[in-house]
């Protein structure tokens, strides 16, 4: 029932007092997502790789709406071991949209159509 990031917070909180103490996680589920959240706790300690394990583990949502897990729509690539082609890609949409905020030149209007379709609801000003 805990998230990995729960469970990190609720260890970081035991041992702040004078005397020696022990954080003791236990589950009685026989799922294997169970097994893996601990297995991260107990190679690390660090927020960032637990924050990490969590990312692969639950997935890391819809991008551009509101679900905060789950596998993505992409098609192709992969959101961690792409991450320099996503700035590169996002770097030229950046040039796009600030010399065509519209997307109204006839070079544009391919990727207007594009996010209209597939996208709408989410940019509902860009029609």
């Amino acid at each position: 029932r805990f998230g990995l990031a729960q469970l990190h917070q609720l260890r970081g909180r035991i041992g702040r007092g004078e005397h020696k103490s022990y954080c003791i996680l236990l589950t009685s589920s026989q799922a294997k997502e169970a097994s893996e959240k601990l297995a991260v706790l107990e190679r690390t300690s660090n927020g960032f790789e637990v924050a990490e394990a969590d990312w692969e583990l639950r997935g890391p949502g819809d991008l551009l709406g509101t679900a905060q897990s789950g596998l993505p729509a992409l098609k192709i690539g992969n959101l961690k071991t792409d991450a320099h082609l996503m700035r590169r890609a996002r770097g030229a949409a950046m040039s796009i949209f600030q010399a065509d905020p519209r997307l109204e030149s006839p070079e544009n209007q391919r990727f207007r159509r594009l996010i209209v379709e597939k996208h709408g609801r989410t940019f509902s000003n860009v029609s």
